[in-house]
């Protein structure tokens, strides 16, 4: 749907009204983003449009003490309570390194921000709120329920566009790449993936051999990459809790990668829901939305990091899982423990 087919703001707004949907399912059944249902709300007070320029809303967040951060994309949800701390940006990458939040930043999919006061039964909630150029979800702030709203009120002012339109011009969503399968390129790519030496030189890896990570793990082959059965992902959340083994959960989207490290609690099924339901951390995962998932292998300084990836029928990535290396513990022997429980019931391995 382009703008000028877009329902108009005071339908958006009657839509709300009458609608007892979550606004991201509400926007999704009229054909709009959910940018455009919270634009359509501007009013100065409960919604306003402000920067979304991470340079200048993230040091502001850092003076607000403990929030929680939200990052999501279709099929799972990672809400983290902490501090904003150490952001550091980037021409193309920047990353917060807080109390608890840890983010990797893309600043240009940083395009639309608002404030919101949403009205609970406990009071007024107030957030940040930033969205791509086609109205997605990117990152979400959210002060605790009866904070006080000076700092955020002065923030919300400082940050305030003057442009405070009940209409958003947005682009279109672009389409998931499907993944790049180059069989020729196997035994080139197998050689430098063993000798990648460091897992952050997988993408250039990647762009060397014009391929996308889903078609690597495809065509490279064990030990590199090696393809789980679906409820190996349910299995290794309940393990990982039932052992108490630290790990870190990367949930992202084009715009924000945020990284939860620690040990989780029992998963609650809910539904196609898969649950963590922890003090300080929720964790929300269609697990009818996964379709693929695999046991990833890469070089790095500190021996092999290994991951587990998961993805959706488009070949998007929904999340990873990793051990956990930290200064007071190296977790990393329980990890690839349980990793090996999922390998040796391999539903399919691509040789060699």
């Amino acid at each position: 749907m382009n703008d000028t087919t877009k329902p108009t703001p005071e339908q958006l707004r009657q839509a709300l009204a009458d609608s007892t949907l979550r606004p991201r399912d509400l926007a999704a059944s009229l054909g709009v983003s959910e940018a455009d249902l919270l634009a359509a709300r501007v009013d100065g007070d409960k919604v306003t449009r402000i920067s979304a320029d991470p340079d200048n809303l993230l040091p502001g967040v850092e003076t607000l003490g403990p929030v929680m951060a939200l990052t999501r994309n279709e099929s799972i949800v990672s809400e983290v309570e902490g501090s904003y701390g150490g952001y550091r940006p980037g021409e193309h990458a920047g990353l917060v390194l807080g109390d608890g939040i840890d983010l990797r930043i893309f600043r240009r999919h940083w395009v639309h921000g608002f404030t919101v006061v949403a009205e609970t039964k406990a009071g007024p909630r107030l957030s940040f709120q930033v969205f791509d150029a086609a109205g997605d979800a990117v990152h979400k702030i959210y002060l605790p329920k009866g904070a006080e709203p000076e700092g955020w009120l002065a923030l919300r002012d400082a940050l305030r566009l003057k442009d405070q339109s009940p209409q958003l011009e947005t682009t279109p969503r672009a389409a998931v790449e499907a993944p790049i399968l180059r069989p020729e390129v196997t035994e080139a790519l197998r050689g430098d993936w063993a000798g990648m030496g460091d897992s952050h030189k997988f993408p250039a890896l990647m762009r060397k051999h014009k391929i996308n990570r889903l078609g690597a793990y495809r065509i490279v082959g064990a030990p590199y990459a090696r393809r789980l059965e679906i409820a190996s992902v349910g299995r290794i959340l309940d393990r990982l809790a039932e052992t108490g083994t630290p790990s870190m959960i990367f949930v992202g989207n084009a715009g924000c990668i945020q990284i939860f490290s620690g040990p989780i609690g029992p998963i609650k099924t809910m539904g196609p829901w898969l649950n963590v339901l922890d003090p300080g951390f929720d964790m929300h995962l269609r697990g009818d939305h996964i379709t693929e998932v695999w046991a990833v292998e890469k070089p790095s300084r500190r021996g092999p990091a290994v991951s587990i990836e998961f993805f959706d029928a488009q070949g998007a990535l929904i999340a990873q899982v990793f051990g956990l290396r930290s200064a007071e513990g190296d977790h990393y022997p329980a990890w690839l423990q349980l990793v090996e429980e999922e390998t040796s019931r391999l539903a399919e391995e691509v040789p060699a």
